[in-house]
C-alpha cells in the first residue's frame, strides 16, 4: 500500500512539473501588470508607457501600466516583491529604489537585492537642476552666489526623499558650502510643476523637464552626468566645476525572485528588441534626453551591486536617513 502511495506521489509531482512547464512555456497566456513606482507624469511612468504597448505586441498579450506610488518606490517595490512569481507582475523601477532607499530607511519590507530580481535595463538620463524664471540668476557661478546670501535658505524640490535628485543636491550642498531646505514631492513630475506655479525657486529633477525649461517656464543652471545634454548644449556639469562629482537616474525592469528561468530570458529578449527600434529610442530622447540603455542581463545584474555599494557611500557621508 505504502509504494502504491509513493508511486501516486511521484506521478502526481511530475504531472504537476509538466504543468508547470507547459504554462512557462506557453508564457504569456494573459495580460501582464507593469507596476510604476511613481505617479504618472514623470520619466519612469513615460518610459514604461513607452515600452508597453511595444512589449504587448511582441509578447501577445496586453501590458498594462499601473502606478503605485509612495515611499520613494517601496510601496511599488514590496507590492511586486510579494507578487506571485509567474511573470505577470513586473516592476518599472529605478536607482533610488534598488540602490539607495535600504541605505537610508530604517526599516525596508523587502530586500531589493534578493527579492526581486533584474530583468533588463531600460533608460538613462541625468539630473538637471534649475531655478523659476524669477530667480535672477543666469549660470550655475551666479547661482551660487544668489544662494549663499539668501535669507532665510532658499527652498528646492525634488523627486522625493532618498532620490537621485535629492542625493545630489545634498552633495552640492555639501562641496560647494550653500544651505537649501529640502521639499520632497512624490516623483520628479510634481516637483517640476511646483517649480513651474512658482511654489518652489529651485527644482531638480529628471532630463523630463527639458521641453519646459526649452520653452523658458524653468532656467537650467546645471546638469549632473559626466557629459551635457545635447539639447541643453549651453548648460554645464557638475563635473566641470567639482572633477568626479556625478549622478544619472537610471531604470529598468524587476520580476519577484523565484520568477522561472525562461520566462526572464524571454521577457529580457523581447525587452531589449522593443529598446532597439529606432522610434521607441526617438521617442525617449525626445521626452527630454533619455537613452535607452540595452544591455546583457549578466551586465545588469553585475551593475546593480556595484551602484548598491557607490551610494551607501554617499549617503554614510551625506549622513541622510530616514526613519
Amino acid at each position: 500500500m505504502s509504494q502504491l502511495l509513493n508511486i501516486t506521489k511521484a506521478l502526481a509531482f511530475t504531472a504537476g512539473l509538466c504543468l508547470a512547464a507547459s504554462a512557462v512555456a506557453q508564457y504569456p497566456t494573459r495580460p501582464i501588470k507593469l507596476v510604476v513606482l511613481i505617479a504618472p507624469g514623470g520619466a519612469p511612468d513615460v518610459g514604461a508607457r513607452l515600452i508597453a504597448p511595444k512589449l504587448a505586441e511582441r509578447l501577445g498579450q496586453s501590458v498594462v501600466v499601473e502606478n503605485r506610488p509612495g515611499s520613494n518606490g517601496n510601496i511599488a517595490g514590496e507590492y511586486v516583491a510579494r507578487s506571485a512569481p509567474d511573470g505577470y507582475t513586473l516592476l518599472y523601477g529605478a536607482d533610488s529604489l534598488v540602490a539607495i532607499n535600504p541605505h537610508v530607511y530604517a526599516k525596508m519590507a523587502f530586500d531589493t537585492l534578493k527579492d526581486i530580481v533584474p530583468i533588463a535595463s531600460t533608460t538613462v538620463s541625468q539630473v538637471v537642476i534649475s531655478v523659476h524664471p524669477s530667480v535672477p540668476v543666469k549660470n550655475f557661478q551666479e547661482f551660487l552666489d544668489y544662494v549663499r546670501h539668501a535669507n532665510p535658505p532658499l527652498h528646492y524640490g525634488s523627486g522625493g526623499n532618498a532620490s537621485v535628485h535629492h542625493l545630489s543636491m545634498e552633495m552640492l550642498k555639501q562641496r560647494a558650502g550653500i544651505d537649501l531646505t529640502h521639499i520632497p514631492y512624490r516623483s520628479g513630475s510634481p516637483a517640476v510643476a511646483a517649480g513651474i506655479a512658482g511654489e518652489v525657486p529651485v527644482v531638480v529633477g529628471g532630463t523630463s523637464a527639458v521641453p519646459l525649461i526649452r520653452a523658458g517656464k524653468l532656467r537650467a543652471i546645471v546638469v549632473t552626468g559626466k557629459n551635457r545634454i545635447s539639447l541643453l548644449p549651453d548648460v554645464p556639469t557638475l563635473g566641470e566645476f567639482y572633477p568626479g562629482v556625478a549622478f544619472n537616474n537610471w531604470l529598468g525592469i524587476w520580476a519577484p525572485a523565484g520568477t522561472p528561468e525562461p520566462i526572464l530570458a524571454r521577457l529580457h529578449e523581447e525587452i531589449n528588441r522593443v529598446l532597439a527600434m529606432p522610434e521607441i529610442g526617438q521617442r525617449i530622447s525626445g521626452v527630454g534626453g533619455a537613452e535607452p540603455w540595452i544591455t546583457t542581463r549578466e551586465e545588469f545584474a553585475a551593475f546593480i551591486p556595484s551602484e548598491f555599494e557607490r551610494y551607501g557611500k554617499i549617503v554614510k557621508a551625506l549622513g541622510v536617513r530616514i526613519d
